[in-house]
């Protein structure tokens, strides 16, 4: 066997369809393209969401409320997550570093700690946005709440 003889195995390929390419060839005519009307014309393109003329779907649906481009959600994290974070990595101090390193939240999010559950040990915070309750508690153990 030498280079010169390699083939593809029997029917692995195909001939694509030469379409416009005379009347002998089966396509030639319309060219697969049916008769007259908008379809057939060159240059055409179906604009994102056209139906035909009629009342597209986006614009026969209704609206409501806005969305604000200025809103910046925060991923939430209790007291309780955050101890058990701590303990579970036996960390001191909590930043958003070391929560994606641990991949609990990920690298660009912004996240928040609440109130809900206790810390039973000095840990110190840095977050992105606190809650008053959370902020009181972590600083009644003698840890620090900075925001990063």
């Amino acid at each position: 066997m030498e280079l010169h003889n390699l083939k593809p195995a029997k029917g692995s390929v195909k001939n694509r369809k030469r379409i416009a390419r005379g009347q002998g060839s089966g396509r030639g005519g319309t060219s697969t393209k049916g008769h007259k009307g908008q379809k057939s014309r060159a240059g055409y393109s179906a604009k994102k969401g056209f139906e035909g003329g009629g009342i597209t779907l986006w614009k026969r649906t209704p609206k409501r409320g806005f969305k604000n481009i200025n809103r910046v959600s925060y991923t939430a994290l209790n007291l309780a997550r955050i101890q058990e974070i701590a303990d579970k990595y036996k960390l001191t101090t909590i930043s958003p570093e070391t929560l994606a390193e641990n991949g609990i939240i990920r690298k660009n999010n912004k996240f928040k700690v609440l109130a809900f559950g206790e810390v039973s040990s000095k840990i110190d915070v840095t977050a992105h946005a606190f809650s008053a309750k959370a902020k009181e508690a972590i600083e009644s153990k003698g840890g620090t709440a900075k925001l990063a």
